[in-house]
């Protein structure tokens, strides 16, 4: 993604969209994916923002997820959360959903990620990161839309 102006804006390198990188519209500090196609780059190295890594190749929205919370009320499942894996050197990276994240575009994600080849499957399974299943679809309703409604619609069409 080529930077843009002063502001940390950018243009997808997926899609070509120009990404407003504004804490007020993302809801997020570190915006590192197109709210469009959720494509991101890998920039990250050690933290999130630290923008040290030197792969920067393109990395694939793969599957949603939920961070794991230390709260107490939350059952153990937190904020839903974009697994991107990396097309050149194979990094998983877990981010924030950002607020002006398409969310047609989330559900075509959690799609796809219903149908994940076994090899895949097992790299995330060895990074400890569990993705949601069809079993998680009235939670990611619930998450995007305040209601299991939109995504049973989803699963019938």
């Amino acid at each position: 993604m080529s930077r843009l102006g002063t502001f940390g804006d950018f243009q997808c390198a997926h899609c070509g969209y120009i990404v407003s990188s504004a804490h007020w519209l993302s809801g997020v500090n570190n915006r590192n994916h197109c709210p469009y196609c959720l494509w991101s780059r890998h920039l990250d190295l050690y933290a999130a923002g630290d923008r040290l890594s030197a792969c920067k190749a393109p990395m694939q929205p793969l599957a949603l997820t939920t961070k794991r919370s230390r709260n107490k009320y939350s059952h153990g499942r937190g904020e839903l959360m974009l697994v991107h894996l990396c097309t050149d050197c194979g990094n998983l990276s877990i981010n924030r959903i950002a607020a002006d994240d398409d969310v047609d575009t989330l559900l075509e994600v959690f799609d796809a990620s219903l149908a994940l080849p076994a090899r895949t499957r097992n790299l995330l399974l060895e990074a400890d990161i569990e993705i949601l299943s069809l079993e998680s679809s009235p939670m990611l309703g619930l998450q995007l839309f305040g209601s299991v409604t939109r995504i049973r619609l989803a699963e019938m069409a």
